[in-house]
Parts: structure tokens; C-alpha cells; sequence
């Protein structure tokens, strides 16, 4: 097949939607297909060539401008670049990730072209609006319905998701996961020398590892941080990193990290809290219990697929600091039960590599194509 992907991010932008992308790039190419990837061009052009010699296939750039208040985050703007690279790689299909703004650009050409489109759900545009702006959740709604209506069939990541969609009158929805990388990510990579120098006095190291920004409340773990015995460890950047140093003074921020070093800090952990609400799927929770690190999450979107309370971890009320607070102590008090959840964690996660997602992934895309062929016979 060949496969056009249109993505509102690619690295080196490192969320979600980006490394999904990637990942189903990857995939494709292994199994024999041709992808090609459309995405918004990135200010730091250095880093996008270093980042486009690593990709699997060609990444075409649109022209892009950066989102106010949110510099990092790049919003393709008009381009005939879309139409006219998904026309020339002579595209099978289009698979638009997380479409919003270059997505609906990508929908558009492909239904021009009489091509199927697969659009991938990721990102709770609806709550960001709530969150950053304090309205505009209708509109997101219409324009999400709008992209994903048109689209031969959308992807939802997680049970909540699905509803989620459902609700809003978006239909021709199957559920499909992500994957993870159980081989970088792995417990073995534990690293005492590294507990010693963020935790030098024995404190339970409890990590956020994420994004920096408002919706995923990371100022949530103020009180955690405030627990006797206790160290916060906060991985990632973005506009809320100041705030947050002011409000968790004695956490260690590690800024950005990826590679062999995040999964060295992931390993070294001894719980993993994510904090925001608005998550479809939360890949950092996969990451964390593929690490062998028991999870405290949101009993909200994603987190409830993939946390089994009591057994990998612990979901708590979104938006409570002092749930997440008394979570973060029962499970401090309670070692034999953080290395129960730990093992479990790494065995539920054990099935879940990015092959077996991805060639579901290619089942979609298959019994797509084959109901365009009876529909035209």
C-alpha cells in the first residue's frame, strides 16, 4: 500500500501524535508498504533535518506559524503542498493523526481524490478549549465532527474515547491502542547511581514524566510533594515550567529527556503519577508500567483502560490533590504492595509491542480499502 500520513506533529516535536506517527511510519515500512509523511514545518530547522534523516520515509513540511502561548506547538497553515503530495505519491490511503487543522486540510484533498481516509483520535481538543480559553468547546466539536464524519473510519484509542465520540455523533468508530516499546522500556534498567543522586537520603522517588502545560495540572503533586519521605521527579518542558518550580520547590525538574535516558528514569522510579484529565489514551502510564513502576492516574479518559486498580496501580478522583496525595502515601507505606503492582504492570503490558498494534492497525486500513471496492462495484 501506499500510505500518506498527514500529522499535526512529527519529530522532533516529542507528544503524542508525534510519536504515534512515527511509530505507524516505522511500521509500514517494515512490512513492506510506502508511506510517505505530511507535517508543519518546526522553527528549529537543525533539529528537523537531524530528525528527518532518522525517519523511516520522506516527511514533506508545511508552512507553519507557532500557537500563541504555546511557542513549542506549530499550526500548519494553507498550503497546496497537502494536495499536491498526497496526488503525487499516489496514495492507496490517507491516515490523518490527531486531525484538527492540517487534518482537515488532508480530509479534504483525499475526498477530492477519491481516496479513503482513516482518521486517527488522540488529543481532547474539546477540553484543551475549556482548559486554555475557558469556551470554544462546541466549535472544536464541530470541526472534529466535521474531519472524522468524512473519514472512512475513525480510530478512538481508548473505551472513554469511543463514548466520548459516540456522544457527539461522530459513528464508523473501532477502538485502537497504542503500542509500546517493552524492550527499551524494562525494569532491568533500574539505575541505583541514579536513585542516589535524586533521592540521596532514600525517598520514594514519585515521577511525572510529560508535557509542561496547564491541562495536565502537574501542580497537582504539590501536596504528594510535601510528604515526608518523599521526592518529586518532573520529566518534560513547556509553558508551565516556571509556575511549577515555584510550586513544587523541592522537586527535581530533569527538563527533556528521551532515549535511553528516559526509559532509565522511568526504570528508576518508584511510582508514576500522571496528573491531567484530559487524556485519550496517556502513553507515559504504557511507559511507566512496561518500566516495571506501579501508576497512580485520573480515573478519567484513557488511564481507565489501562490502569487495573488495585493490581497495577491506583486511579484517583481527576483534579483531587488530596486523593493523589493519599495515594501517593498508601503506596509509600506499602512496599509489598508497590512491587506487586510493579510485576503485574510489566506483565499486562508484556502483549502490547508497537508489530502487534501496528498490523491492526494495517487490518483497518485493509477492510477499509475492501469496503471502498464493494461499495464501488
Amino acid at each position: 500500500m501506499r500510505v500518506v500520513i498527514v500529522t499535526e506533529s512529527f519529530p522532533p516535536d516529542v507528544n503524542g501524535v508525534a510519536h504515534c506517527a512515527l511509530q505507524t511510519a516505522r511500521h509500514l515500512v517494515r512490512r513492506g508498504h510506502t508511506p510517505l509523511v505530511i507535517a508543519p514545518a518546526v522553527a528549529d530547522q537543525e533539529a528537523a533535518a537531524e530528525a528527518e534523516a532518522d525517519a523511516p520515509c520522506p516527511v514533506v513540511r508545511v508552512p507553519s506559524l507557532p500557537l500563541p502561548g504555546y511557542p513549542q506547538v506549530r499550526v500548519a497553515l494553507p498550503s497546496r503542498r497537502v494536495a499536491a503530495a498526497i496526488a503525487a505519491h499516489r496514495a492507496d490511503l490517507v491516515h490523518l493523526a490527531g486531525p484538527f487543522v492540517l487534518g482537515v486540510r488532508g480530509m479534504t484533498a483525499a475526498a477530492r481524490l477519491g481516496i479513503p481516509a482513516v482518521a486517527v483520535y488522540q488529543t481532547d481538543l474539546a477540553g484543551y478549549a475549556r482548559t486554555y480559553v475557558g469556551t470554544g468547546e462546541g466549535a472544536a466539536w464541530r470541526r472534529l465532527r466535521a474531519v472524522h464524519g468524512a473519514a472512512d473510519r475513525t480510530l478512538a484509542p481508548s473505551s472513554a474515547a469511543v463514548r466520548d465520540l459516540e456522544a457527539h455523533g461522530i459513528g464508523r468508530i473501532r477502538l485502537w491502542g497504542r503500542g509500546v516499546d517493552t524492550v527499551r522500556f524494562h525494569p532491568g534498567l533500574r539505575d541505583p547511581a541514579l536513585r542516589r543522586e535524586l533521592a540521596p537520603d532514600g525517598e520514594l522517588l514519585l515521577g511525572y514524566v510529560g508535557r509542561l502545560a496547564p491541562e495536565k495540572r502537574v501542580d497537582l503533586l504539590a501536596a504528594a510533594s510535601a510528604l515526608p519521605g518523599v521526592r518529586v521527579v518532573v520529566v518534560g518542558d513547556g509553558p508551565s515550567g516556571p509556575a511549577l518550580r515555584t510550586a513544587l520547590p523541592g522537586a527535581r525538574f530533569l527538563g527533556r529527556r528521551t532515549g535511553t535516558d528516559l526509559a532509565r528514569i522511568f526504570a528508576s522510579l518508584d511510582v508514576f503519577a500522571h496528573t491531567g484529565p484530559h487524556e485519550t489514551f496517556c502513553q507515559t502510564v504504557q511507559e511507566a508500567m512496561a518500566s516495571g513502576v506501579p501508576v497512580i492516574a485520573p480515573a478519567a479518559g484513557g488511564p481507565l483502560d489501562l490502569v487495573d486498580h488495585g493490581r497495577t496501580g491506583l486511579l484517583v478522583p481527576p483534579g483531587d490533590p488530596d486523593a493523589l496525595c493519599g495515594a501517593v502515601a498508601a503506596l509509600a507505606a506499602d512496599p509489598d504492595a508497590r512491587a506487586a503492582y510493579a510485576r503485574t504492570a510489566r506483565t499486562t503490558v508484556e502483549g502490547r509491542s508497537w508489530e502487534v498494534l501496528g498490523d491492526e492497525l494495517i487490518g483497518h486500513y485493509l477492510e477499509v480499502l475492501r469496503e471502498r471496492t464493494a461499495v464501488a462495484a
